[in-house]
């Protein structure tokens, strides 16, 4: 312990006032700046009732960046079940060489 100096947070601390954590639209708690809620996402497959297939290409390359890696059901809206069976498939697609594994 001798010689060591303690060092000091610099900058903004993380999260909002307070230490809260902060929700979307950079809000503490989800709300936006005129004190709405933000909008709840809804799930493309639960409303439209579409079958999630491996071979859709179409359909996967919507939930994948453009460096390949599979978006969250945060950012896309979809249900936590529906999110487990695009996994799927996209791993599916990839392994049988219709979707890249990275794209560099």
């Amino acid at each position: 312990m001798v010689g060591e100096r303690k060092v000091f947070h610099k900058g903004p601390r993380p999260g909002g006032p307070g230490g809260r954590p902060m929700g979307p639209g950079g809000r503490p708690g989800g709300f936006r700046k005129r004190g709405a809620p933000m909008p709840r996402k809804v799930c493309r497959f639960c409303a439209d009732k579409i079958e999630i297939d491996y071979k859709n290409i179409n359909l996967l390359r919507t939930f994948i960046t453009d460096r390949g890696k599979v978006l969250s059901g945060r950012i896309t809206g979809t249900c936590s079940k529906h999110q487990r069976t695009l996994t799927t498939a996209i791993k599916r697609a990839r392994m049988i060489a219709l979707l890249p594994f990275t794209v560099i």
